[in-house]
């Protein structure tokens, strides 16, 4: 999962280190009736009974030889490949830590993938101090979920999901786990926020807790006062690495459907409707003459995909999908993301000012690589009606920009601080359009804006190529020429 740089944003795995269910029933407890604002005396039962479901996850992978010396067997200095953590071929062992629970009595254990990524063997600790070796089922990288099994000749003791739809800000709950390699530690804190966005992919929703949370709580649960899971710990915010109170969970109604997925096909399946979207605020879309506080524009279509044979087009405004109004990227990933694979689903959109429905049949989205990006040289700065020094497409300015063949514009080559594009427009972007239509010179380019001017009120719309992790796309941009 990718995370935003500004903070700091830790996974948590810690520092690292050189039956039939029928014949159990479930640790867990319904809520029904209980006011989870009011702080119990003491969790001390509370810890007690969930204890032998929250398991403490060890990880050890072989690492290939990298740098540091190994000396042959038989050498003097052999003894020194003990002490660099070394066999005699040079490779080295590495392992980590981090928290689990299990959620049947036949051994199904959830955890986060980052807890077990590229890891060669696993094992869960119980607090009993009985150790099973277990088998990977299934992970997805989206959510940072997996799901692991081990055999025991006993039935375990497992919990249950709340419903996380129904947990409350200001609930109290417990989050238990293996926090820097201390195992079986308790604490206890609220929901501090839902639906948070970290910016860490398509199934972006967090729930926030001030329950202190570290390294090693990575996959941990998070209870509430009925025992039942309402998330799983995954992530903290901390300037120093260490709890400050702001740490974050997948709710427990994603966690349930993902890890019945992978135990069940040992994968996660998601639909795909093969666009780059980017929001639309009130200002684009009044510029779309629509009407709303907001909707998706696409700015790019996959070749093939299922947006492409459905005649969607790049600049499309998508005020709704499958009946359900999207106002913004989120809302439009989190449908799509409900949406089953084959189905065929309406799209609402506007196109050239005009109200359209389209027919989609959802695809099956594929892992992606992104693709390197190169950096812009500096160059400097000069103000105009747009606030933004541009340049006519020649072979060198191609070459500077790395503007591919088939693109025809303008090229953004700085922005003025003090100009109406700034924050809008950035170096490297091509301006292709102006309201709607296609510009190729930059006297086109700025004619078109000072026409623009005479009707400060309305937004200037700007259509431009930027390049990205994936190349290149297109990106829609409200100006307002009366700042």
């Amino acid at each position: 999962m990718r995370f935003p740089a500004l903070a700091a944003l830790a996974l948590l795995v810690s520092v690292p280190l050189a039956a039939p269910a029928a014949a159990q029933q479930s640790l867990s407890r319904s809520v029904e009736g209980l006011d989870q604002r009011d702080r119990p005396a003491s969790f001390r039962d509370l810890s007690k009974r969930l204890m032998p479901a929250v398991v403490n996850i060890s990880t050890s992978k072989t690492v290939a030889p990298e740098g540091m010396p190994t000396f042959p067997e038989g050498s003097p200095m052999e003894r020194f490949n003990d002490f660099f953590g070394r066999d005699e071929d040079g490779f080295r062992r590495e392992g980590s830590l981090g928290s689990g629970f299990v959620i049947s009595a036949d051994g199904y254990v959830v955890t986060n993938n980052h807890v077990i990524d590229g890891a060669d063997e696993i094992e869960v600790n119980f607090a009993n101090g009985r150790v099973l070796d277990a088998e990977l089922v299934g992970r997805d990288r989206d959510t940072d979920l997996a799901v692991l099994k081990v055999k025991s000749d006993t039935p375990l003791s497992y919990v249950s999901f709340a419903d996380s739809d129904a947990a409350e800000v200001g609930d109290w709950v417990i989050a238990i786990g293996n926090p820097f390699g201390f195992g079986g530690s308790v604490s206890a804190g609220i929901i501090s926020a839902r639906n948070r966005d970290l910016n860490a992919g398509r199934s972006d929703d967090f729930i926030q807790t001030d329950a202190a949370i570290n390294r090693g709580n990575s996959g941990g649960p998070l209870f509430n006062l009925g025992g039942e899971v309402v998330g799983v710990n995954t992530a903290i915010i901390s300037p120093t690495g260490g709890s400050v109170g702001i740490g974050f969970s997948v709710p427990s109604n994603l966690v349930n459907r993902i890890t019945d997925e992978l135990i069940k096909s040992g994968r996660i399946r998601r639909s795909w409707l093969g666009v780059n979207v980017q929001d639309a605020d009130e200002a684009l879309v009044r510029a779309y003459r629509a009407s709303g506080k907001g909707g998706v524009i696409v700015t790019r279509i996959t070749d093939d995909g299922p947006a492409d044979k459905a005649k969607l087009e790049v600049g499309d405004l998508i005020l709704s999908f499958d009946g359900q109004p999207v106002a913004s990227v989120r809302e439009l990933t989190r449908v799509i993301a409900d949406t089953p694979i084959d189905k065929s689903v309406p799209v609402r959109l506007v196109r050239d000012g005009r109200a359209r429905t389209f027919t989609v049949t959802m695809g099956e989205l594929q892992e992606e690589t992104p693709e390197d990006t190169a950096q812009l040289p500096d160059l400097p700065a000069s103000a105009n009606d747009l606030g933004a020094d541009l340049s006519s497409l020649d072979d060198d300015i191609r070459r500077r920009y790395g503007v591919p063949k088939d693109v025809e514009g303008v090229v953004v080559t700085s922005v003025s601080a003090r100009g109406p594009a700034y924050g809008k427009l950035v170096r490297g972007d091509v301006i292709i359009e102006i309201n709607f239509e296609r510009v190729a010179t930059v006297t086109d380019t700025l004619e078109k804006v000072k026409a623009a001017r005479a009707n400060p009120a309305e937004p200037l719309l700007v259509r431009v190529k930027r390049r990205g992790d994936a190349g290149w796309f297109d990106q829609f941009l409200s100006v307002d020429l009366g700042k």
